[in-house]
């Protein structure tokens, strides 16, 4: 394999004579201008250590502020010039630091720099609380020396801040700028329903002490909120408790929502930009050989990132706070790692974890040696090679079978190119395709395209299956170079034969020679070896058993099945691996692929749909027919 030249690193460089070259003196770079990754993997124990002495003291400030007695004994003297009211705003404040820093811990972990910024604030502000108060309370009241009731909580504030402040170049993850104002919005809407909420709730408790004005209502709420009291009392003083219950948990609430919001993990809109797809297809064009995945890089939901040469690039989306890239690089090889680095500075520069699935052995070598990065066999592609395909022998009876059982019930075959067929025809197919579908989910992501027909796509080969000229059956397969076929997708009638699949994939192997095409790939089979293997005689315990858990996993996903389906038609298993930093983030990626893959949904609230079943969008119309009416003045 040729030399990598685009490696990060300095070092000599070899000339296309094979002659080495002394590289350009260059200054040497500040910590602050070394590659995000680089710095990743340095100084590690500050960002894990300030995470969790950040989730130790949060739990002595709220500790602190649910123990009232604590307070008596500090603030004694300043509680003689304002009683109840500094006492009761140390402890909420304590409660609403400790809370906070829980937050801001899982942030701190992961570098990043508003985590950092709101814990520096948060620290400061509990230490002037906490060190600082209790001496200026003495100064003012001539009081007994008032000593802290705990100095460790004071001390191991004071050592994290200094901490903070000395490792602050380690913080560097920025954020997204459109959080802050999401932020600011969920913020503004939460205070408004606050606001109503406590007005309301005060005209349903009722029992109040007198006929209180509008301002005076709104004021106690607002007080409340923050976790004091107003100008409004109660008869009972089970109705102030529970009043004061609901409005301060409906602060705590906001509070929290909104500090969510602008620390949760951006995730920006992934869109292949049109002169991107040019790029990328241009180099589907030379490289496009290598991988059977590089084409679902066209997915539309995917950004990309280039090399610094322009000669590679990476798809990917944000789930999750998950930076998930699929298969092999696109391009030359020489030019992965320079791709490579791209991918993994800007995850490390938004604090995402950076993990690939579903790349080649090839691809997982080169990940793991530039990324340091860990590699884990997923499954394995299924590869049927047109040339040595046949269904004599016993190995394809069952295939046999259903091709000829399907043939005979008069269903027939047609294997063409986009290219060739009318755009109002494939218009129609993929309305009929769209109406066999069980759910409006569209799955898949390393190996799926999400589109039919589309113009720039005229590669792409559909086979379709019809009886007395009603279809019934079409699979999509997408270009893989320029003598493969990659599968994308699989859909037929319910009620139609069983095997039409079977039969369409046969037929289009069978029309390969015809378009070109010396190897087609099917589905893949995630744990194929762990299935396999799991069934022979004399497999281990601990292989019997995951292959036990992985079938019991296939009552919800489709794992043993798409091996079973695939392994009809005797093809060439090709390993394919997942790639991640380590065993810790395991579970956020596999959330997020999960979530890429469209296996599991979160659910959403349609603001649309719901404003359509009530009506409200005919309330809109009218309103604004007057509008139309009356035009510009």
């Amino acid at each position: 394999m040729p030399e990598m030249t685009e490696s990060s690193g300095s070092g000599p460089t070899r000339t296309q004579a094979g002659v080495k070259e002394k590289p350009a003196e260059q200054p040497a770079a500040s910590p602050l201008l070394a590659r995000a990754s680089d710095l990743r993997q340095q100084l590690r124990w500050v960002p894990l250590g300030a995470g969790l002495m950040a989730l130790v003291i949060g739990l002595g400030y709220i500790f602190e502020g649910l123990l009232p007695h604590l307070y008596h004994r500090r603030l004694r003297g300043l509680s003689d010039i304002v009683p109840g009211t500094l006492v009761n705003l140390t402890r909420t404040t304590d409660v609403i630091i400790g809370v906070l820093l829980l937050m801001l811990s899982h942030g701190l972990r992961r570098r990043k720099r508003r985590a950092w910024a709101a814990a520096v604030l948060l620290l400061a502000f509990g230490f002037v609380v906490h060190a600082v108060l209790p001496i200026i309370g003495h100064t003012v009241t001539h009081a007994v020396v008032l000593r802290p009731v705990h100095p460790l909580q004071i001390g191991g504030t004071a050592i994290l801040l200094v901490a903070l402040c000395a490792f602050r170049q380690q913080f560097y993850a920025v954020g997204d700028r459109r959080s802050r104002w999401r932020a600011l919005w969920v913020l503004c809407c939460l205070i408004v329903a606050d606001l109503i909420i406590g007005l309301s709730a005060l005209t349903i408790i009722g029992g109040l002490r007198g006929n209180y004005s509008l301002g005076q209502r709104l004021y106690t709420v607002i007080m409340n909120t923050l976790g004091f009291s107003g100008p409004v009392q109660f008869v009972s003083e089970g109705r102030t408790d529970h009043f004061g219950f609901v409005t301060g948990g409906l602060g705590l609430l906001t509070l929290f929502l909104a500090i969510y919001m602008f620390l949760r993990p951006s995730a920006p809109a992934c869109r292949l930009q049109p002169a991107d797809a040019g790029r990328v297809r241009t180099l589907l064009d030379r490289y496009g050989e290598q991988d059977s995945l590089g084409y679902f890089t066209l997915r539309n939901d995917k950004s990309v990132l280039w090399s610094p040469s322009g000669k590679s690039c990476i798809g990917y989306r944000v789930l999750s706070g998950v930076m998930l890239a699929s298969g092999d690089p696109i391009g030359d090889p020489e030019a992965w790692p320079g791709a490579i680095h791209a991918f993994l500075d800007e995850a490390a520069r938004h604090a995402w974890v950076p993990a690939v699935i579903g790349c080649s052995e090839l691809g997982a070598e080169v990940w793991c040696r530039e990324g340091n990065l860990t590699a884990l066999e997923l499954g394995d592609e299924a590869v049927v090679r047109a040339a040595d395909f046949t269904l004599e022998g016993r190995a394809m009876r069952n295939v046999r079978q259903m091709v000829s059982r399907v043939a005979k019930k008069g269903y027939t075959a047609e294997i063409r190119r986009v290219c060739d067929i009318p755009q109002s025809e494939i218009n129609r197919m993929v309305r009929q395709a769209d109406s066999w579908r069980g759910s409006p989910t569209e799955r898949g992501f390393s190996m799926a395209l999400g589109r039919i027909g589309s113009p720039e796509d005229d590669q792409c080969v559909i086979a379709t299956a019809t009886l007395d000229g009603v279809l019934r059956a079409m699979l999509h397969f997408v270009p893989w170079g320029s003598d493969g076929l990659s599968l994308d997708l699989m859909r037929r009638d319910r009620s139609a034969t069983p095997g039409l699949n079977d039969f369409l994939i046969v037929e289009a192997i069978k029309a390969a020679p015809e378009l070109g095409v010396k190897r087609v790939s099917l589905n893949f089979a995630v744990f194929r070896a762990a299935l396999e293997r799991g069934e022979r005689i004399g497999a281990g315990p601990v292989l019997r058993a995951w292959r036990g858990f992985l079938i019991f996993l296939s009552h919800w996903f489709q794992i043993e099945s798409l091996y079973k389906f695939n392994a009809k038609f005797c093809p060439e298993w090709v390993p394919r691996f997942l790639v991640f930093p380590g065993t810790r983030d395991a579970l956020r990626i596999g959330i997020a692929s999960l979530e890429a893959e469209a296996f599991l949904v979160w659910p959403t609230v349609e603001i649309r749909r719901i404003g359509r079943r009530l009506g409200l969008h005919r309330l809109a119309r009218r309103m604004a027919r007057p509008a139309r009416r009356a035009g510009p003045s």
